[in-house]
């Protein structure tokens, strides 16, 4: 253990990994560590590890956070067909869709915009300073972002599995299968 002003260093006595802490404002820098405890299983990798990566850097940089969610968003609405010219189309074709549940489409937008600010330095008319992402509209995509995984991927996985049992039992008994 020891410290360096602001920075405290410290060595776990079970696994004897190391870690840095920011002593002024309590937080652990070194292992990242990711607070959000959502099931990637049924994710396709490639999102899966856009928004892990999401996730780890929000309390480091919510902008870097922002643009990685969009990012994410943009892939998964192609995954789904959602296929256009530019990211705003391809949100508002999905909305239009009927596909989505309304409290996601409701949402659905937040995830462009808040990683517009992320990407691109756009300026208060008021104040003339460039328009911060806040951690709160990084976390905010971030819950986008599971609400669209769990709709389009886990839901879906849980209903094949519950059907695949009952039609294993199903078969079983001599029954015709589900369709």
């Amino acid at each position: 253990t020891g410290d360096i002003k602001g920075f405290a260093f410290s060595q776990c006595s079970h696994c004897n990994n190391h870690s840095v802490w920011n002593t002024e404002k309590n937080s652990l820098i070194y292992p990242k560590n990711n607070t959000r405890n959502f099931d990637l299983t049924e994710i396709p990798k490639d999102f899966a590890e856009d928004y892990e990566e999401a996730c780890l850097v929000i309390s480091d940089s919510p902008k870097a956070s922002a643009a990685l969610s969009r990012r994410c968003l943009q892939a998964l609405l192609r995954d789904q067909g959602f296929v256009a010219k530019s990211l705003a189309q391809e949100i508002q074709d999905a909305i239009d869709s009927n596909k989505l549940p309304s409290h996601i489409s409701d949402s659905l937008d937040a995830i462009r915009n808040i990683g517009n600010f992320a990407a691109h330095p756009m300026k208060d008319t008021n104040s003339g300073e460039v328009v911060p992402v806040e951690p709160g509209e990084a976390e905010w995509n971030l819950d986008v972002l599971e609400s669209l995984f769990d709709f389009f991927y886990i839901q879906p996985a849980k209903m094949q599995a519950r059907k695949d049992a009952l039609n294993a039992k199903l078969k079983s008994i001599g029954k015709p299968e589900m369709k």
